[in-house]
């Protein structure tokens, strides 16, 4: 297990350093109303903010909601990922919003994301924290203008190398003063790559960093996640691919459908990928955005050492997508009205019925001798959805 999530503080009061900045972050949620200002933490890497986000949800009672940068680029995702949770808080019970790495929300990539962002920072009906490793660029002035900016410095030398010996003493392992030394000074204030590296030099063991899977696209994090050596590994690669939802699954999905696995390990997979799914769709249906915080233990089933998967994008062709995209209201209308005809369910037609009238229908070899009324009916029918 990696010491940086066995040794990460349970409680705010547990955190080290920044003690003035951490009592008036305390302060500003025992007094959060609606219409409060966002809170937005500015950092260097490591020094706690997303651990003071995730403590303060615990702590207050909230339900996480943790994005990225990637997550609201566009106009589009934000509706679609945070207007449900702004606008349904009774039925999602306490929700808070955390966006890291806002300071990455401007570029190429950004159409309308700033804009209807900062619209939502203005007028706030949930707790809403942003974390940037800095805010000096002028692309940060808009979202400063509608946030209450809080700033963690770098911990000191000293207090770094304080932490280290605590860690040491209860792992039962030493340092020579001199490695130690280097390593706090070679850390910069990043308390979490401090202590990776510490047990990178104690154990032999090099740890993947928090730092390493930040800015993992779906193909590198699929390809890490299946080339893992262990599930905390695992685990943590999973958790940093901040990706919508709905595509992380088609990923995997993907993924699997397309390699080379016995039918065994194939069919375990697709039931894990199947109970994501389930999920997924239910949190659509009731818009309850608290049960996505067990989408990643559902997909942590899935890892499985030395296995031969790797990244698929898709695994259909791109016209049959298409076909499958532009036809599918169709398709399911016309289920719907033959399955009524035919007194029988439309999962019941979809899945006994409609292929074998579709190969009917393109076998011109094939007479069934039906008379004329029963072709006007099918004709009036397909007449229904064109």
């Amino acid at each position: 297990m990696m010491w940086s999530e066995k040794y990460r503080p349970k409680n705010i009061i547990d955190l080290i350093g920044n003690e003035e900045v951490r009592s008036d972050f305390v302060d500003w949620f025992t007094k959060w109303k609606k219409g409060t200002k966002p809170i937005l933490l500015v950092g260097p890497p490591g020094i706690g903010k997303t651990t003071l986000a995730k403590l303060a949800a615990k702590q207050f009672g909230y339900d996480l909601i943790e994005l990225n940068a990637s997550d609201v680029r566009s106009k589009g995702r934000i509706q679609n990922i945070l207007q449900p949770i702004l606008g349904s808080e009774s039925l999602l019970g306490h929700p808070m919003i955390f966006i890291d790495e806002v300071d990455g929300i401007h570029g190429r990539a950004d159409y309308g994301g700033a804009e209807t962002l900062i619209k939502i920072l203005k007028e706030p009906t949930v707790p809403i924290l942003l974390a940037a490793n800095s805010d000096i660029s002028t692309k940060m002035k808009s979202i400063k203008k509608a946030v209450r900016t809080i700033h963690l410095k770098p911990l000191s030398p000293r207090m770094m190398q304080l932490y280290t010996n605590i860690i040491l003493k209860k792992e039962g392992v030493s340092l020579t003063p001199k490695s130690l030394q280097k390593i706090v000074i070679e850390s910069r204030g990043d308390l979490r790559s401090m202590i990776n590296s510490i047990q990178a030099n104690v154990t032999g063991f090099e740890p993947p960093t928090e730092k390493s899977f930040e800015r993992l696209d779906i193909e590198e994090g699929i390809n890490t996640f299946f080339k893992s050596h262990s599930i905390d590994e695992a685990r943590m690669i999973l958790y940093s691919m901040h990706i919508d939802p709905r595509e992380k699954i088609n990923a995997f999905y993907s993924s699997i459908i397309t390699s080379n696995i016995d039918k065994k390990n194939l069919a375990y997979m697709l039931e894990i990928i199947s109970k994501a799914d389930m999920l997924y769709g239910k949190i659509m249906k009731t818009q309850n955005w608290r049960l996505l915080r067990y989408l990643d233990s559902i997909l942590l089933g899935l890892y499985k050492p030395n296995t031969s998967i790797r990244y698929s994008r898709f695994n259909l062709s791109w016209p049959m997508i298409n076909r499958i995209r532009w036809d599918g209201k169709k398709i399911k209308l016309l289920s719907k009205i033959i399955s009524k005809n035919l007194h029988i369910s439309v999962s019941t037609f979809t899945t006994f019925v409609f292929n074998t009238m579709l190969f009917c229908m393109k076998n011109d070899k094939l007479d069934f001798e039906l008379d004329e009324e029963f072709d006007d009916i099918i004709e009036k029918e397909m007449s229904l959805i064109k």
